[in-house]
């Protein structure tokens, strides 16, 4: 297939990118490592011996931050469990499900890996296959950041954490209003390592206002 000049436009600004270039040289899965990185420099949510939800994780630059952070489960520290439809080349100290978060199989291999652990942080870097129709896929990035705010209120501690990317669009302040009856506090972040001209941000919610044991 014949590349279209937009294509190549991305790709160059893609290889030109200063924070691809530096994962590369760090060994950093993807340029979303320093997304993360950033946050958690400020916020302070991957502690060690945390139990950490990586929804969307492929190809596994949230993954590596927070299994270095947290510490690995075989040495008394943390526990990292990711998810995705893709497939994603195993890192060490990081428990991979693939599948889609949308089916209830796929949740209940989750729940059965987590156990009666609770969750310290859910983190959702999840985004669909997109249409390029901007309704379309503004409504399936806000329903599975809905199943990812799901998720989160029936297995965070009480005082975890739920880190979600969002589009500003339709349906935004909705879900924003959802997370402020979620959490006690909710922010927004906008990582600089997060392309300008990108209508992404993330959400963060700390604290669970009503806690389920």
């Amino acid at each position: 297939m014949k590349r279209t000049r937009t294509s190549k436009a991305w790709m160059q600004e893609h290889v030109n990118d200063p924070y691809v270039q530096q994962a590369r040289k760090e060994g950093w899965r993807s340029r979303a490592a320093f997304k993360l990185m950033e946050i958690d420099d400020k916020d302070k949510l991957l502690k060690r011996g945390e139990v950490v939800v990586d929804l969307g994780a492929t190809p596994g630059g949230w993954s590596q931050v927070a299994a270095k952070r947290v510490g690995s489960d075989e040495t008394g520290g943390g526990l990292v469990l990711a998810l995705d439809l893709l497939e994603m080349q195993p890192i060490h100290g990081v428990h991979f499900i693939q599948g889609d978060f949308r089916e209830e199989a796929v949740l209940a291999q989750l729940e059965d890996k987590l156990g009666e652990r609770r969750v310290g942080l859910v983190m959702s870097d999840m985004a669909p296959n997109m249409s390029g129709v901007p309704l379309v896929d503004q409504a399936r990035v806000m329903h599975l950041a809905e199943l990812g705010l799901e998720f989160s209120r029936a297995h965070l501690k009480p005082d975890g954490a739920f880190l979600v990317k969002v589009f500003q669009g339709t349906d935004y302040e909705s879900f924003l209003r959802s997370m402020r009856q979620t959490f006690h506090a909710v922010v927004v972040r906008k990582p600089d390592a997060s392309r300008d001209r990108s209508a992404e941000l993330y959400l963060l919610g700390r604290a669970l206002c009503c806690y389920r044991p």
